[in-house]
């Protein structure tokens, strides 16, 4: 493996973790606005 596939994969795995954690983040908080969207009293807008 030369040097740069070695760097390549090296960047790769150290920003997969931080990358999955901030994607499940980003995700769950779009999905509980859309249920707060949801359930909230209309009334009121």
């Amino acid at each position: 493996m030369s040097t740069l596939e070695y760097i390549i994969w090296q960047i790769l795995g150290y920003s997969a973790m931080p990358l999955i954690l901030l994607i499940g983040f980003v995700g769950v908080s779009v999905f509980t606005v859309w249920i707060l969207s949801l359930t909230s009293d209309k009334e009121r807008s």
